[in-house]
């Protein structure tokens, strides 16, 4: 499988990486699917495995940790930490308190003495950058994890962190994950270029825009219970239509190609040059042996600009389907009136 660098770090990834939100009780898979899902990806040659501790409670990297047995220093092992697993007002957050906590619990959990590439799984406007950065740094000289990043930062987020990090001569975010698919490309406008000027490699995830671009809905078949259970495929509203028409046209541009319209838009992920790896989440291994064909795919100049002219670089189909990284000043009413 193709390698490439992750940003400045000088660690070669696989292009396309296996995210295990699926393993345990989020995805239903236990330990013996575990086992064999990610031991078919690594003998396919994937080498970046990525997980969080918040996915299923951190049943996910126990399952992850288990399944890479023996073979943990073949990969580069990615799990992030910031979230509440319970909702205890002291768990969770950026703090120096709670990322040096939750990465004792992640290396226990996983089995491992060291994390390959510890992120901050979403930006904690409560804490200064300052503090989480030389926390990371200081777990970094301890050797527990060896690099470190973000994960859905805005583009501000981004660029203020790594002053601080010069300033202060701290170790800075060196990747940053992001959502990023043909019907989520605002960050085209401003992470990529930014991620690009600092040297920063980009992990993607839900390439497949929460099963959209893998066909999950049609105008036919309505998903009903993943409607249920994310409110963003109510057919109703514009959006989807909108979104509707676009898969009728990528369906003619994959059987043009004899893609499935799932290895159509992760060939389209990988073929941004600021991504270094793309994550599949499979449940199941049909489900990652087809997504893996994908890392053989490239997609010519014309096939891209076919894409371009449904959706249009650097916007989103659906803003509201974005994950929601704004700063309380905006999301409590309060605080813009005070």
């Amino acid at each position: 499988m193709e390698t490439r660098i992750l940003g400045g770090t000088g660690i070669p990834v696989s292009v396309l990486g296996f995210g295990a939100m699926n393993l345990g009780a989020w995805g239903g898979t236990g330990q013996a699917e575990a086992d064999r899902l990610v031991g078919q990806a690594l003998d396919a040659g994937v080498t970046l495995f990525d997980t969080a501790d918040v996915y299923s409670s951190g049943e996910s990297e126990q399952l992850l940790g288990k399944a890479l047995g023996s073979r943990r220093d073949e990969v580069v092992l990615a799990t992030k930490g910031r979230n509440s697993a319970d909702g205890d007002p002291l768990t969770g957050g950026a703090s120096r308190r709670w990322l040096y906590k939750a990465v004792e619990n992640s290396l226990r959990r996983l089995g491992t003495d060291y994390i390959d590439l510890y992120q901050v799984h979403r930006p904690d406007w409560a804490t200064d950058h300052g503090e989480t950065l030389a926390a990371l740094t200081d777990l970094q000289r301890e050797g527990k994890i060896r690099s470190f990043g973000s994960s859905t930062y805005p583009a501000h987020a981004i660029v203020e962190a790594q002053w601080i990090a010069r300033d202060r001569s701290l170790s800075r975010f060196t990747t940053e994950q992001v959502a990023y698919s043909i019907f989520d490309r605002s960050v085209e406008a401003d992470v990529f270029p930014v991620a690009q000027k600092y040297r920063m490699g980009i992990l993607v995830w839900s390439p497949l825009s929460n099963g959209w671009l893998a066909g999950a809905v049609t105008r036919e078949q309505p998903d009903t219970h993943r409607s249920r259970l994310t409110g963003g495929f109510d057919l109703s509203t514009p959006e989807s239509m909108r979104k509707l028409d676009v898969l009728d046209a990528l369906r003619e541009i994959a059987d043009e190609l004899s893609l499935s319209l799932a290895q159509l838009s992760l060939a389209f992920a990988t073929s941004h040059p600021a991504v270094s790896t793309v994550l599949i989440g499979p449940r199941t291994e049909q489900h990652l042996q087809h997504n893996l064909k994908a890392a053989t795919v490239t997609l010519d100049d014309s096939v891209l600009d076919r894409i371009d002219q449904l959706v249009t670089p650097g916007t989103d189909i659906a803003p509201t389907d974005r994950y929601p990284v704004h700063p309380p000043q905006i999301t409590d009413p309060r605080l813009r009136r005070r």
